[in-house]
């Protein structure tokens, strides 16, 4: 049975929809309205409180957390400044992707690690011989994200922090009702945004102040399914939907390098041995690639008019995997699709096979109407989808 969030007595009370998902054990918000509609409209044009806490949280400290750090990720963690957020993958020994997260150097021996799924056993067992401590926080910190246009207006309203020069994938110190905090420039809606990490026992009064601060900027809780919608738009990937981490994939297709997610640009050129750096130079070519399609809503349009019906798509995104196809032959799968509102287009991350996964290239989705399979045009494009200026703006604009 799911633990409530340290959040939990605030985002219960907000919910009128009483929809909460299991994320790690924990109860999270599907959406607190009965639609996530406002929710995700002020994730874009206003701002955003998301309880992120069921993250896995984990410190790496000491005189070889750098070793450590640089041992496991595929960056090069040497050139990491203190203050610096990278996001980050881990590989297996065969260069097949575990997980993605971010890694914060807190300080100069000490770092942050967050992950979606459990990583303290692999972290531990790659520090045999250095000298490091790997130590699991995540039930001690509490996380928020806070994201949208007006999110930096509200952190400078409610947060003794130098917000105004934190830059893009950087992170500070202050507090937030007297409660010291660490405060990151990242997110996962592909947006101006904030993380904001919080001692478990500080984490209602963090909220409180920061919904005070957010009264005058449109501020809402948002819950996972408008959190979906806009982390698609950004062409964000989510473990056990758009991949599987190798040490949960039950076949070899279900495992990616880095390559094949398309984020070769994460793997160093430089230097000399990362878990997997082996297998990742003798296979630096992917077969496959996640990229991003632009479905033909005309199309769709005129095949509910032939089955009489107005055109229909679930509110939430799907996370259902559909065939994709070239010339009447599979080519890979669509993993996740939704709406667009701010596009006002259907768009999906999927897993194209080579060459067909070229920028530009016209492809047809499988769409299911009436019990009725259908193929729909769709065209390769670049990710991510939306990408707005204000994202990586210092100093960020303070209004929506």
């Amino acid at each position: 049975m799911p633990h409530p969030t340290p959040f939990h007595p605030r985002t219960l009370a907000l919910s009128e929809s009483l929809s909460f998902r299991d994320w790690s054990g924990y109860y999270a918000a599907s959406s607190y309205e009965m639609c996530h509609e406002h929710e995700y409209h002020a994730i874009r044009h206003a701002a955003a409180l998301i309880d992120v806490s069921p993250l896995f949280k984990y410190t790496v400290s000491g005189r070889d957390a750098v070793r450590l750090v640089d041992r496991v990720v595929t960056r090069d963690a040497t050139r990491v400044g203190v203050g610096q957020v990278i996001y980050a993958l881990w590989c297996d020994e065969r260069g097949k992707v575990i997980d993605d997260g971010t890694v914060t150097r807190v300080s100069e021996d000490r770092w942050r690690w967050t992950a979606a799924d459990p990583t303290l056993r692999w972290l531990r067992q790659n520090a045999t011989g250095l000298d490091v401590e790997v130590a699991d926080v995540s039930e001690q910190v509490s996380a928020l994200a806070l994201q949208g246009p007006a999110s930096a207006a509200v952190l400078a309203a409610a947060a003794r922090a130098d917000v105004a020069s934190l830059a893009y994938y950087r992170m500070t110190s202050g507090s937030i009702a007297g409660v010291p905090v660490d405060i990151s420039r990242t997110g996962y809606t592909g947006d101006l945004g904030y993380e904001i990490w919080i001692p478990r026992d500080g984490a209602l009064a963090v909220w409180d102040a920061l919904s005070e601060a957010g009264r005058d900027y449109g501020l809402r809780a948002a819950g996972m399914l408008a959190l979906d919608v806009a982390r698609i738009e950004a062409g964000l990937l989510l473990v056990d939907v758009d991949y599987h981490g190798s040490r949960k994939a039950l076949t070899d297709a279900q495992r990616y390098t880095p390559y094949e997610l398309g984020l070769g640009r994460l793997v160093s050129r430089t230097k000399r041995t990362f878990v997997g750096a082996d297998a990742l130079r003798r296979e630096p070519l992917a077969a496959r690639e996640v990229v991003g399609l632009e479905i033909a809503w005309d199309e769709l349009e005129r095949l509910y008019e032939r089955a009489d019906l107005p055109p229909q798509l679930p509110a939430a995104a799907s996370r259902i995997a559909v065939p994709v196809y070239r010339r009447g032959r599979q080519v890979g799968k669509a993993t996740s699709t939704t709406w667009s509102p701010v596009l006002k287009r259907l768009i999906a991350l999927a897993t194209i096979d080579a060459p067909h996964n070229r920028r530009g290239t016209r492809l047809q989705v499988e769409v299911t109407i009436e019990a009725v399979r259908h193929r729909v045009s769709a065209r390769v494009v670049q990710t991510p989808f939306f990408n707005p200026g204000r994202k990586m703006l210092t100093p960020p604009p303070l209004g929506t």
